[in-house]
């Protein structure tokens, strides 16, 4: 059993940057592919970042190639997204997420283990 718990969200401008943090317990996390999905009001969940066990694969969403950046850090059992250029359309909750699976397996079939969610508001 994994437990996830998120961290970092809050209220930025447009164009401001944010980091979200999902620290990972309970499991061996150098064995999870990491992800990150949102979900904004009225909207399915979708897929964000994903990154894999040992951080030599990335996987992005079109929506947020070239602003977002995930990242992990193994000995701290954390990942991180680093998200710039940030647009009011990137407003949502964020989910951290981990499974066994590839990074581009993890964006269409996650199954594995979620974290609560942390909110990131974008004004205009």
């Amino acid at each position: 059993q994994v437990q996830l718990v998120e961290s970092g969200g809050g209220l930025v401008q447009a164009g401001g940057s944010l980091r979200l943090s999902c620290a990972a317990s309970g499991g061996t996390f150098s064995l999870y592919t990491m992800g990150w999905f949102r979900q904004a009001p009225g909207k399915e969940r979708e897929f964000v970042a994903a990154i894999t066990w040992g951080g030599s694969s990335t996987y992005y969403s079109e929506s947020v190639k070239g602003r977002f950046t995930i990242s992990r850090d193994n000995a701290k059992k954390t990942v991180y997204l680093q998200m710039s250029s940030l647009k009011p359309e990137d407003t949502a909750v964020y989910y951290c997420a981990a499974d066994r699976a590839t990074a581009q397996a993890m964006a269409t079939q996650m199954r594995g283990y979620w974290g609560q969610g942390t909110q990131v508001t974008v004004s205009s």
